[in-house]
């Protein structure tokens, strides 16, 4: 099977980014299964990291719009699953609408897994405004969370660590991860993409007693499930209801064509 993973970095930025996610992939996939990492196009920021993009729900709106939208391309090329590989899950909603391949979640697949198995939830995140929407996906999805820590100076000591440096960085989120024991947590769960492929890079998969999920590794085995109980029939994608009720494809590209790109009076 094929599964479309969207990243919300931009390709070729770090080599040892990219290097990681490629291992990462290597390391959970299984037979038969193949990923397609996809980017935001080059030109969405000119920086390394888009993390002075994120603080805004105006271009986090513009961001799923943009996600949703590669999720239609996925199906249209025939994946059989897509991915929102972003903590706070952009075009995740509005992509299970516009698509009937399964749809899978950065962080809602680990609130999901936490809430069934009971765990609260330590998060440990580097950029501050995106603790907004992730805990309001987590307090959606019904799961309970103990703490979520944001390492100081953390943009900083993520670049160090895509530079081959990654002491500091270790040492930051084994910090923040004594505090979210300290406050009950019992899953700790990287809040962004780039520092779980370093974790999982660094091979941490426990501190101070507590396991470090793996989201990245997690979503993808998720998906790959969910494709399967559909191949089996123990499952299906309902198309009952306004949000699940599919139009005639003529329908939606004409839509489409005439919709899309086009402003306002214009």
């Amino acid at each position: 099977m094929r599964i479309w993973f969207q990243k919300h970095t931009v390709e070729g930025r770090s080599a040892l980014l990219d290097k990681m996610y490629a291992e990462h992939l290597a390391m959970v996939t299984g037979p038969g299964t193949t990923v397609e990492i996809h980017t935001l196009p080059p030109e969405t920021y000119g920086t390394a990291l888009p993390e002075h993009l994120v603080g805004y729900g105006e271009i986090g709106l513009l961001f799923g719009h943009y996600f949703a939208r590669t999720a239609v391309q996925a199906e249209r090329d025939g994946c059989a699953a897509w991915i929102s590989g972003a903590g706070q899950d952009p075009g995740l909603a509005a992509a299970r609408t516009r698509v009937s391949i399964p749809v899978v979640g950065y962080g809602d697949a680990v609130w999901q897994a936490a809430r069934m198995e009971r765990h609260r939830l330590g998060v440990l995140g580097f950029i501050d405004h995106l603790r907004e929407p992730i805990t309001d996906n987590i307090r959606v999805a019904g799961a309970d969370l103990a703490s979520y820590q944001v390492v100081e100076d953390g943009r900083a000591l993520v670049e160090r660590a895509l530079d081959g440096d990654f002491e500091p960085f270790l040492d930051a989120y084994t910090h923040a991860a004594l505090r979210a024991a300290e406050a009950g947590a019992q899953w700790l769960v990287p809040a962004e993409g780039i520092p779980n492929v370093i974790l999982v890079h660094l091979r941490v998969h426990e501190l101070h007693g507590l396991p470090v999920i793996d989201p990245g590794g997690l979503a993808i085995k998720t998906a790959e499930h969910l494709c399967e109980l559909r191949a089996l029939r123990i499952t299906a994608r309902s198309t009952a209801g306004y949000w699940l009720r599919r139009p005639p494809a003529a329908a939606v590209e004409h839509a489409e064509s005439v919709l899309l790109g086009k402003v306002i009076g214009g």
